[in-house]
């Protein structure tokens, strides 16, 4: 910083050619102007002016040097210019990590960039559960409860799962009528990409009945995988309400044993914690707390939470 006051001054006197002026304009006297020239005469080990009892004059080395610190002060503008208007429009690139089940978040994210043009969004989709701040996210969206400490974070909204298959499936092979009916169907499966476990479908046994061993018939890693197979008629998913509510309603897809299935889970926004976080962040998280889901209903808010995170 004392430098950065030298070049100033400096800058000043050469300016206006008079210790006198440039205090005038500094709002300091002559002496202390004429003090701040001298350090950094010194500290540079040239001098910077001739100097006479009428006049100020720029020495050759000083000549050089004034237009270099024309455009290091002219950088600290612009770079103050440019922080000033980053801290009230949002705009920037915008590292995100989204859920691989892209159908839930996809529909908005193009009246996103329409309403902020100036945000260039760099949109990772993975299941695998990523390091915010080691590896530079600016955001990311995640089931599941929030533990790291470092993380701000918002919830987005609740959602529901559920078995489905296709109707073709169930004309072949009947529609299961109890859990246990399952052991004899093709059962497409997830596993989580961090452990390497399968999710396990929640279902609702009678006390002290153990723990169903299903089939495991397909095994992926992603949601997309599991609709285009299910659809296909190949077997029957464990899918989100979100992903599925299109061919449910189109009748591409069935319920299958709702009433001893209950699960429901959590979406939460999450960033680096900060006391202010830029207006790119700001606007994104608003954004999708406002528009990825819509208001839960009694239902969902009365539904148990799976403790599951992806």
């Amino acid at each position: 910083m004392d430098s950065l006051n030298g070049f100033m001054v400096f800058v000043q006197v050469a300016e206006t050619r008079s210790f006198v002026a440039a205090g005038r304009l500094l709002g300091v006297s002559a002496s202390a102007v004429g003090k701040s020239v001298a350090r950094l005469e010194e500290k540079l080990g040239v001098r910077l002016f001739h100097r006479s009892t009428r006049n100020v004059a720029l020495t050759a080395e000083g000549t050089l040097f004034l237009e270099r610190s024309r455009r290091i002060l002219a950088e600290i503008e612009a770079a103050e210019q440019e922080l000033s208007q980053a801290s009230s429009a949002p705009r920037g690139r915008l590292r995100v990590s989204l859920p691989s089940a892209s159908s839930l978040i996809l529909p908005v994210m193009g009246e996103f960039m329409r309403q902020y043009p100036d945000i260039e969004l760099d949109l990772d989709f993975t299941d695998r559960l990523v390091n915010v701040i080691e590896e530079g996210f600016d955001a990311v969206v995640r089931t599941g409860t929030p533990t790291d400490s470092r993380l701000s974070a918002r919830k987005l909204g609740n959602f529901s799962a559920l078995l489905v298959a296709s109707p073709a499936y169930l004309a072949r092979t009947g529609a299961p009528a109890l859990p246990q009916d399952l052991l004899q169907h093709r059962c497409l499966h997830y596993r989580y990409p961090n452990s390497g476990k399968l999710e396990k479908w929640p279902l609702r046994l009678a006390p002290g009945e153990p723990e169903l061993q299903l089939p495991n018939s397909m095994i992926c890693n992603n949601l997309e995988t599991r609709l285009c197979f299910v659809l296909q008629g190949l077997g029957i998913a464990y899918l989100p309400d979100f992903s599925v509510r299109e061919h449910l309603a189109d009748g591409r897809l069935q319920p299958v044993l709702s009433e001893h299935m209950a699960c429901s889970g959590v979406f939460h926004v999450l960033w680096p914690a900060s006391k202010h976080p830029s207006p790119k962040v700001r606007a994104f998280v608003d954004f999708l707390c406002a528009r990825v889901f819509p208001k839960p209903g009694p239902a969902a808010r009365k539904a148990g939470r799976c403790s599951t995170t992806r």
